[in-house]
């Protein structure tokens, strides 16, 4: 029951760090503008996301505009969009392949083996999405704060992290950890002395070898023991 129960929370905390990383591919606040020196317009505010431009107001007006061509772009944000676009794919299929190896559905039957190998296969799959959302964040973030120290960028230019970033590296972590999580719960065992993963169950290969009980003649001292010929 400890087991599964870890596998439940393991595998919802994977799926919230799976909509987390969609959310931050959707939002447009992964660079926002920076108020300093001179430049203390503060009326609008600058959003630049991988897939959109966004200015927004004091007054509550926003205005968006998507970028007219992909090859115009910077590396990072054209590796950012490769590689949030493969996490939510690889997501989706670590939370099919996951539901398929965990021990409270009927998948793969009872074959414990099996199960075993798909869920420690979802939580691999989990870890590799983790890494795909935490490399486009990390390299985003490593551009702006070179950007922002960089005395040859003027200070309309420079632009600090937005809120997008911090919650990447967020679903970054919760993918990865659960992901660890998920994979540790297919723990060890050892069968004809080599260790396999599978589910830990009652193993009789290693138990002492007992001595076989041989019938034991039946005797009476009650009762007289009559021949028949």
């Amino acid at each position: 029951m400890v087991n599964t129960g870890t596998q439940l929370i393991s595998f919802t905390c994977a799926v919230t760090g799976w909509i987390m990383a969609i959310a931050v591919t959707a939002l447009p606040q992964w660079k926002v503008s920076a108020f300093i020196g001179s430049n203390i317009l503060t009326s609008e505010i600058k959003w630049e996301g991988i897939w959109m431009s966004c200015i927004y107001q004091t007054t509550g007006h926003m205005q968006c505009k998507t970028y007219d061509s992909m090859l115009s772009l910077p590396p990072d944000i054209q590796a950012a969009r490769a590689l949030m676009c493969v996490a939510i794919f690889m997501g989706w299929l670590s939370c099919t392949v996951s539901c398929c190896g965990m021990k409270c559905t009927t998948c793969a039957g009872d074959d414990r083996r099996a199960k075993a190998a798909i869920a420690l296969s979802g939580g691999v799959l989990f870890i590799l999405t983790g890494l795909c959302v935490l490399i486009p964040i990390s390299w985003t973030a490593n551009t702006v704060v070179q950007d922002f120290y960089n005395p040859n960028v003027p200070p309309m230019h420079k632009r600090e992290l937005g809120q997008a970033v911090y919650l990447g590296w967020a679903a970054a972590v919760m993918l990865m950890i659960s992901g660890a999580v998920l994979s540790s719960t297919c723990p060890l065992i050892e069968r004809g002395g080599r260790y396999r993963r599978g589910y830990v169950g009652r193993s009789f290969a290693n138990s002492p070898a007992s001595a076989p009980d041989f019938p034991k003649p039946i005797t009476s001292n009650s009762l007289p023991l009559k021949e028949y010929v």
